[in-house]
């Protein structure tokens, strides 16, 4: 199992829903990083469960600890250990489904390919593990902050429920402010209520998360097959219940001409290298091109609803599988600081690895 990302800015996550803890391991982070623990809690507090009735009521503080990589306030350039405690497990709400397959999940995939699984709450396939990848993306929020890099995500649609606006519309400081972290204000309660009455029903329903990047120079990415979009498209398609990923123009631009769709050059007066239009989403032969890198990453619906649904068990026999448990009717509001997560690793991981590739002037030493 590939539980490991990153080229020089690397993670390794570990840990199982039910498990004692689950955590991180970061190593190639630079030294002399101050590391801002009130930060990384915040970031794990926008993730956790419980933050409202529309999502899971499982009740966990995700309070990290560190234990190694970090003294006196400062990173020591060796790995970095984080670990979350589980302290709100429910393992009986998952007795019945020892033997059963649930539709749309891991359990027929993990039992095939390792010959068994751990069932409580999906074990290693849980969204639970996305906890030590937010502690982690923290960290490397901190580098790019630096750097002058911000990341904002913000939920675009719930089911059939669009905010047809683009981001240069929105305050995305708004998106922190309500439940479904949706920065349009009036939007926020329609789709509030939507997962509300989802919930009530017992279903569940996806939706969509934009994100956009800031502050990136030109030059970040690694052609030909770490190209910057594919490195963010692998990120956010490895997080639980992504089922789709574009970025700039997307699907959308196949039905524009070459001369609607090109993002003409000008220089400004700072004399930098801009485009006078963005479709290519910050992003020109893998590389960043210094103006705002901007992506959407479409969730499905919860996969466990409260609902009973026809399955198999281990046998291959028939089966009806009942909805337990404490599960979100719609992923997309705790996803946002996860989607966001998931871009500061690339990030971090491209801006180190960019600083391999530039040449630094030889020095000579003065003739005594």
């Amino acid at each position: 199992m590939s539980s490991t990302y990153g080229t020089i800015f690397k993670i390794a996550t570990f840990g199982e829903s039910h498990g004692p803890a689950i955590g991180v391991v970061i190593d190639g982070c630079p030294a002399g990083l101050a590391f801002d623990l009130d930060f990384i809690q915040h970031e794990l507090d926008r993730r956790k469960p419980g933050q409202s009735r529309i999502t899971t009521q499982r009740r966990e503080a995700d309070e990290f600890e560190v234990l190694s990589g970090v003294f006196e306030g400062q990173t020591q350039g060796t790995p970095i250990a984080l670990i979350i405690r589980n302290t709100d497990q429910r393992s009986k709400d998952y007795g019945h489904i020892a033997q059963q397959f649930r539709p749309s999940h891991a359990d027929y995939t993990y039992q095939t390919k390792y010959g068994s699984r751990d069932y409580r709450g999906g074990g290693r396939s849980s969204a639970r593990e996305t906890a030590a990848r937010v502690a982690a993306g923290a960290v490397a929020k901190l580098l790019l902050a630096q750097l002058g890099v911000h990341i904002q995500a913000y939920v675009s649609q719930v089911g059939t429920m669009k905010l047809n606006k683009t981001y240069s519309e929105l305050n995305l400081a708004l998106a922190e402010e309500n439940a479904v972290r949706c920065p349009d204000p009036a939007m926020a309660e329609e789709m509030f209520q939507y997962i509300d009455e989802t919930r009530k029903r017992g279903d569940s329903i996806g939706g969509v998360v934009d994100c956009v990047v800031t502050g990136v120079p030109a030059g970040w990415g690694e052609p030909v097959f770490d190209k910057l979009h594919a490195e963010l498209g692998k990120a956010m398609l490895s997080i639980n219940a992504v089922k789709g990923f574009e970025y700039g123009s997307g699907f959308a631009g196949v039905e524009e001409y070459g001369s609607m769709h090109n993002d003409e050059l000008y220089t400004d007066e700072h004399g930098q290298v801009r485009t006078k239009t963005n479709k290519s989403g910050g992003i020109q032969g893998g590389i960043s091109n210094g103006e705002a890198i901007y992506f959407r990453t479409a969730f499905k619906p919860v996969a466990t609803i409260m609902q009973d649904q026809d399955s198999v068990d281990v046998n291959g026999q028939p089966v009806t599988v009942s909805g337990k448990g404490r599960h979100d009717p719609c992923v997309v509001p705790r996803a946002v600081p996860i989607v966001e997560a998931m871009a500061a690793l690339v990030l971090a991981d491209m801006y180190l690895r960019n600083r391999t590739t530039q040449v630094e002037p030889v020095k000579v030493p003065e003739m005594l």
